[in-house]
């Protein structure tokens, strides 16, 4: 028996003892039992003095298991003893581990004898966060943890799993591509950025899987006005990726049509004449171009004289032209968004986006002509540069077959773990892609017929890239990864976040994640921010960040009873996040 209660004061109990220095050391964070008549109250010791501690109130013991929350508090004569080492996993741990319904996590960093482990309902069920600074040891034990659920399980196996992991540094292969050596029912694949790296298969997404809010994403677009004109692209796609007689005479109606509304809009001739020129200069066919003959009875000129001005300052061929371009005039037609089922590529796009401007009339306003102009010019960028090659697809693919690749084997068996190495691009495109590719699972999961009968975990490495308050909401009228985090649950799609910089994430989604590990923390912005925003969080929690040893991490949460201490075992294989050795590096043995 520890002793006498002589304060109770809201959550908090002081207890006089007396103990040895040492012994006031020891028992800092210990589990301690408070009995009385009616109740069986579990505490934590959280301060300690030779002659007092104090105990925070943490739990009941109700018919033998342990409930989280204290509704009445204990009596002034209850008596407080240390709970015997054989009683602490029904507090902490597994005491009825099911190898198909529990995961292990490490051992307990106070009592180091007891296994700690959550029910994977209760965790990988609900979304979660991995928070650390650099080197507290955060890579190694998420790699831990998909080890213990796919290798360590003796008499189950996870093959229905669909893990995929955004690794921002490629650190994750090591960690799992042997996965198949070690238990022949599980796979590993990986997809890289690295264009020149012949091992893995280089990251692909099909362009025709992406619409108007991905394309916007992928551009950058930051204005509503914006969107139209790639709305407007994209149905052109459904003529220009498809039938060449077709794009021709549609290609022939917009030029057509444009020049038709500058030649009548009663500007100065030297301004449409200027305009008409620009105008076929940039956009033009075999059939209408500056230089295209244009026939008449008894005599036949290029288009380009019909734009001369006479002495008056008149353009006399007006007429004429117009006459010309009115026979160029098909049906209006109008087209739907493509609907995936054809394939066209990014010089597609561009060709669309550059017809859609001047379908749109756009060269008449200056200001909305800029600001799709921006996009025009990104588009055209990302053709021409190196990244074009992940918007390159080798052949037609449907959503449903795509998804389906991926987690497919070269083998043809089943693959539990995707690992898309984003290191090799800018954190832009990285990204974008982490967007596009978790709204293609959300909607694919979303419209499946059993809901949520095929689960999603979207673990994202250095979350705090990609999962930002950004501009989405405005643009787009959501984020992603806010409404992955807010819907989800439901349709079995949830987001792991893993960051050093927990301050810069975006809050809403931030507010949804229901377990913790937290790691190592100094930077003292992220400590406040973590205190302000984690729920269930208490300021014993908080005091423990700066002081954790790597590999070590306060877990709490949904799949936690209490906040506990809990120490990983290094990985095997280890993930390849090891800091550079300069010492190596620099030294060398004398001659």
């Amino acid at each position: 028996m520890l002793g006498k209660i002589t304060k109770i004061e809201e959550n908090l109990v002081e207890v006089e003892a007396n103990f040895t220095t040492e012994k006031t050391t020891n028992i800092i964070n210990n589990y301690v039992l408070i009995t009385d008549e009616e109740n069986k109250i579990i505490g934590e010791v959280i301060d300690a003095q030779q002659t007092s501690v104090t105990v925070i109130l943490l739990g009941e013991i109700v018919d033998g298991n342990f409930i989280f929350g204290v509704i009445k508090k204990p009596a002034f004569s209850a008596e407080v003893k240390l709970v015997p080492k054989e009683k602490i996993p029904l507090i902490i741990g597994i005491p009825h581990f099911s190898e198909k319904k529990d995961l292990l996590l490490g051992k307990s960093a106070i009592y180091n004898t007891v296994d700690l482990g959550i029910n994977i309902n209760k965790f990988f069920s609900n979304h979660f966060a991995i928070f650390g600074s650099t080197g507290s040891g955060k890579s190694c034990s998420v790699a831990r943890i998909f080890q213990n659920l796919f290798l360590h399980k003796k008499t189950v196996i996870a093959k229905n799993a669909n893990i995929f992991i955004f690794d921002a540094y490629g650190e994750y292969r090591s960690a799992f591509e042997s996965i198949n050596e070690q238990n022949k029912g599980l796979h590993f694949k990986s997809y890289t950025t690295n264009t020149n790296y012949e091992d893995t298969e280089v990251l692909k997404f099909p362009l025709w899987l992406m619409g108007v809010d991905d394309i916007a994403l992928l551009l950058g677009a930051e204005k509503h006005s914006q969107l139209p004109i790639i709305e407007k692209a994209l149905k052109l796609i459904n003529v220009f990726a498809r039938d060449e007689e077709g794009v021709l005479k549609h290609k022939n109606d917009i030029i057509a049509r444009a020049l038709l509304e500058i030649l009548s809009s009663g500007r100065p001739a030297a301004q449409i004449r200027d305009q008409v020129i620009s105008v076929l200069t940039h956009y033009n066919t075999k059939d209408l171009g500056l230089e295209v003959k244009v026939v008449q009875p008894g005599y036949t000129r290029p288009l380009r004289q019909l734009l001369l001005i006479d002495s008056s300052g008149k353009m006399r061929d007006v007429e004429l032209l117009m006459n010309f371009l009115e026979n160029l005039l098909g049906e209006d037609l109008e087209f739907g968004m493509p609907d995936g089922s054809f394939k066209y590529t990014l010089k597609d796009l561009q060709d669309a986006f550059e017809f859609a401007l001047i379908s749109e009339g756009i060269l008449k306003s200056d200001k909305v002509y800029d600001e799709a102009n921006v996009l025009r010019v990104r588009l055209h960028s990302l053709v021409n540069s190196d990244y074009n090659v992940y918007f390159d697809y080798p052949e037609y693919i449907n959503r449903e077959d795509f998804i389906k690749k991926l987690l497919t084997a070269d083998e043809g068996e089943k693959v539990q773990i995707v690992n898309f190495n984003i290191n090799h691009v800018d954190d832009r495109l990285a990204k974008t892609i982490t967007k596009i590719y978790s709204k293609l699972l959300f909607d694919y999961a979303k419209n499946n017929e059993k809901r949520g009968g095929q689960p999603f975990h979207i673990v994202l490495e250095e979350a705090h890239r990609y999962v930002q308050n950004d501009l989405d909401v405005n643009l787009l009228g959501y984020n992603i990864f806010e409404r992955i985090t807010k819907e989800g649950r439901k349709y079995g799609v949830m987001l792991g976040l893993i960051s050093q910089r927990p301050s810069e994430l975006s809050e809403t989604t931030l507010s949804q994640c229901s377990n913790f590990l937290i790691f190592k923390m100094l930077h003292p912005i992220d400590i406040k921010y973590i205190r302000e925003m984690v729920p269930n969080i208490t300021e014993e929690t908080v005091k423990m960040l700066r002081i954790l040893q790597p590999g070590t991490c306060v877990a709490f949460g949904l799949g936690f009873n209490v906040p506990v201490l809990v120490k990983f075992d290094m990985p095997v294989p280890p993930p390849d996040s090891h800091s550079v050795d300069i010492s190596k590096i620099w030294f060398v043995e004398k001659e």
